[in-house]
């Protein structure tokens, strides 16, 4: 197979080397401020196989552990609760990190060590952060991540017992996001910032073939609806990227509805496709985020260009769901599943209880929930309405 960018705004296209990460040209349309102009796609030509999954580096690259083939799985109280006999989790909290997040470090790893390079820098609110560390550790890659002081402890932890350094960042994650970009750029270590790295949003891909491939053997159909958490974009374009491949490929006849979960608090996206939707201005001044749900807030989402133009073309659409909501249901899902989620998977589920209505009841709805709940209990303490944890001390 013969592999290659292109630039997902003007059809550039680009070798897959270490070094390429944007559009020469549209990247100097940059905006401060602003979602990254000149993001690119990974693209393929030739055959891969029948059943596999197309990805750009050798399998043999690729550390010993085992991320992703998570489960697809039914969860039957809330199918009886709620009357949606179709209703399936993907529950990507069982990748070694916790978070789905580990299906791009997986590849950018890989990628790395193809290339004789020894370390990888990102800026992350914890999940990407504990995920490349993780991963890192597996791969014997030097990983350093630069994260929000306001990160929840766990994440904080786990990046510390992986082994990889931290740098804790008395700002937003946007602000963590620009310095890792001056330590990558100065040193010439690999970045793997969301969107920016084009092969995050490849790794992510992969849980579209999964459940496809699980749905075929379990009833026989597609997804006609996936509701996901979003912030950056780059977890919504990574599935719409994969079900594009398997459109591509024949495994699959029609786009499923693609529902962008976003926090009242951290609704960029969401505001740009209702404005793009109105004939209006897609992206303006960013807002402040404020969420509980840490692993989707983000001020400027990186990969907004992107995930606003698979949204229009595939007719997807947003739900927004505050933090009150988000709590409720991660709540509802805990003691009705058995699933423990952190807000930000949370809200799948809420924009799905949101939602729900105006979804005909045998369509096949997937919640994708990405991330454990142990990685952020004092935000499940609080939806509990519990001051503190209980057996800790002040």
């Amino acid at each position: 197979m013969k592999w290659f960018y292109r630039c997902h705004s003007c059809g550039a296209r680009y070798d897959i080397v270490p070094g390429r990460y944007l559009c020469d040209a549209c990247a100097t349309r940059q905006i401060p401020k602003r979602p990254l102009e000149g993001v690119l796609e990974a693209q393929w030509e030739g055959d891969p196989g029948p059943g596999s999954v197309p990805l750009p580096v050798e399998q043999n690259w690729f550390p010993c552990m085992p991320v992703g083939n998570t489960p697809l799985w039914s969860p039957m109280r809330l199918r009886d609760e709620f009357g949606a006999p179709n209703l399936w989790i993907k529950d990507d909290t069982r990748n070694p990190s916790g978070s789905l997040k580990d299906r791009a470090s997986f590849l950018i790893a890989a990628f790395a060590k193809r290339h004789g390079l020894s370390e990888i820098v990102l800026a992350s609110t914890g999940n990407a952060a504990s995920s490349m560390a993780a991963v890192g550790a597996a791969a014997g890659l030097r990983i350093k991540v630069f994260l929000p002081v306001t990160a929840p402890p766990a994440k904080r932890i786990q990046v510390l017992q992986y082994g990889a350094e931290l740098i804790t960042v008395d700002g937003t994650y946007d602000h963590a996001y620009e310095l890792s970009l001056e330590y990558s750029n100065r040193t010439g270590s690999l970045s793997r910032n969301t969107a920016y790295n084009p092969l995050t949003i490849e790794g992510k891909k992969t849980v579209a073939f999964e459940i496809v491939d699980d749905l075929i053997k379990a009833k026989g159909g597609a997804p006609d609806h996936v509701f996901l958490p979003v912030g950056d974009g780059a977890i919504l374009a990574g599935v719409y990227r994969g079900f594009e491949d398997l459109l591509r490929l024949g495994r699959l006849r029609e786009m499923p509805t693609l529902w962008a979960c976003q926090a009242q608090g951290s609704s960029a996206i969401a505001r740009a496709l209702a404005s793009a939707d109105a004939g209006g201005d897609a992206f303006g001044d960013p807002i402040a985020s404020n969420t509980i749900a840490d692993s989707i807030a983000v001020d400027v989402p990186r990969n907004g260009l992107r995930a606003l133009a698979k949204l229009r073309k595939y007719g997807g659409k947003s739900v927004v769901v505050s933090d009150t909501e988000i709590l409720r249901a991660q709540k509802t899902l805990s003691s009705a599943s058995g699933l423990f989620a952190e807000p930000s998977s949370s809200a799948a589920f809420a924009g799905w209880l949101k939602a729900r209505e105006s979804i005909a009841v045998g369509d096949t709805c997937i919640l994708l929930i990405t991330g454990s709940g142990l990685k952020d209990v004092s935000a499940a303490a609080k939806g509990l309405g519990l001051e503190q944890i209980p057996g800790e001390t002040r």
